[in-house]
């Protein structure tokens, strides 16, 4: 079963969904592909600088 990312849409392989959503969600809240939010510990907010 393909996850995709909450915020962007982009499809995430199972090993990054298992590290990131453990809790069996919908998908990781953000993944690699995500400019503008990073993870924080447990929480999710905006990217402080373009990570490109």
């Amino acid at each position: 079963m393909a996850r995709t990312c909450q915020n962007c849409g982009a499809t995430v392989t199972e090993r990054y969904a298992r590290v990131f959503a453990p809790d069996a969600t919908a998908g990781p809240r953000v993944c690699p592909n995500c400019e503008d939010l990073v993870r924080d510990g447990a929480s999710v907010r905006e990217a402080r600088a373009n990570r490109g």
